[in-house]
């Protein structure tokens, strides 16, 4: 008997036309000044022609010239299948080639859970791409609460997963939040707490002054009328 195997790939192409400013550059420092990643670096150096110029295989320590025309293919595997694609509400705000920015409903998780195998808003994402004919690979760039609502950034390759996690890290990206308080608050502040997962728990988080990661929020007052 014979088995049907489909084989997931996933290629993004990307033209750098090399310029006075480039040139001299070896291509590994040209590729992290355009925001490759390490693991992506490594990742081209094991593709089968992951980086060319004029159809012809280079390495990353190759020198590149002024008026070159670096070709480099990302070629992805593996995709998220353990996601199953489920018929949900997903409010798109934007979408291009590299990213999908999506305002998540409230009472809708991120990613799937114990419990959460086909309400979240990776199952809602899934059918998305699943509808369009294209494979996936499901990259939320920031985290939003499960009664949160607000804006999300999908990734939809490793380059602007690298490129926009890069910019989180250097908190390039920032949050801000419209929440209701009970009581008055009459004058903004600051909150610096570090923040930890509570123990035992995968979802839950505390301020941990000790094991906590670096978090600050800035808060003022928005009066209605």
């Amino acid at each position: 008997m014979k088995r049907h195997v489909k084989i997931f790939s996933m290629e993004k192409i990307f033209n750098y036309k090399i310029d006075s400013m480039a040139n001299g550059l070896t291509v590994e420092d040209f590729l992290r000044k355009n925001g490759y990643s390490k693991n992506i670096i490594i990742h081209l150096r094991k593709t089968e022609m992951g980086l060319t110029i004029g159809g012809n295989l280079i390495y990353t320590t190759h020198r590149l010239k002024e008026g070159e025309e670096l070709v480099v293919k990302l070629l992805e595997n593996e995709t998220s299948k353990q996601i199953v694609p489920v018929c949900l509400p997903l409010d798109i705000v934007y979408e291009d080639e590299d990213i999908l920015v999506v305002n998540k409903a409230a009472n809708m998780p991120i990613h799937p859970s114990q419990g959460n195998y086909d309400n979240t808003l990776a199952n809602a994402v899934a059918y998305h791409f699943a509808q369009k004919g294209e494979d996936f690979v499901y990259r939320a760039i920031n985290r939003l609460d499960r009664d949160t609502t607000g804006l999300l950034i999908i990734a939809k390759h490793m380059l602007s997963a690298a490129i926009l996690s890069s910019m989180v890290k250097e908190r390039l990206i920032h949050r801000e939040y419209l929440a209701i308080a009970q009581g008055q608050i009459c004058e903004k502040g600051t909150v610096t707490a570090p923040i930890a997962r509570v123990d035992g728990s995968t979802i839950e988080r505390c301020v941990n002054f000790e094991a906590g990661e670096f978090a600050r929020t800035h808060y003022w007052p928005v009066l209605y009328h």
